[in-house]
């Protein structure tokens, strides 16, 4: 059986949090387990529910001299949950942004 997913997926395990609503004030911490063009896989807690508006900072890895990390501030939706805490979410939406 051939894998027939739209995108190409890459293990990355990177820094992700979610965001309440436009404040980051609380945003709590999480990590991914997967990431395409299209989406995240990544483990976290209940929040969420399969249809949910959800948004999302994913921390990329920086070179050695960069004062501060880029992170990709991304927008989706809740499309799977598995029975743990595991949750998958689309990537529709998304900016990068330098952390302060």
């Amino acid at each position: 059986m051939t894998d027939q997913r739209k995108y190409k997926r890459f293990e990355l395990r990177l820094p992700l949090e979610l965001v309440n609503g436009a404040s980051y004030a609380g945003a709590k911490t999480c990590e991914t387990e997967n990431l395409s063009s299209g989406g995240v896989l990544f483990q976290c807690g209940d929040e969420y529910a399969v249809g949910d508006a959800i948004e999302y900072r994913i921390t990329l890895p920086s070179r050695e001299g960069e004062r501060s990390p880029v992170q990709l501030l991304c927008r989706g939706k809740v499309i799977r949950r598995s029975e743990g805490r595991q949750i998958a979410a689309t990537l529709e939406r998304y900016e990068f942004v330098r952390s302060k």
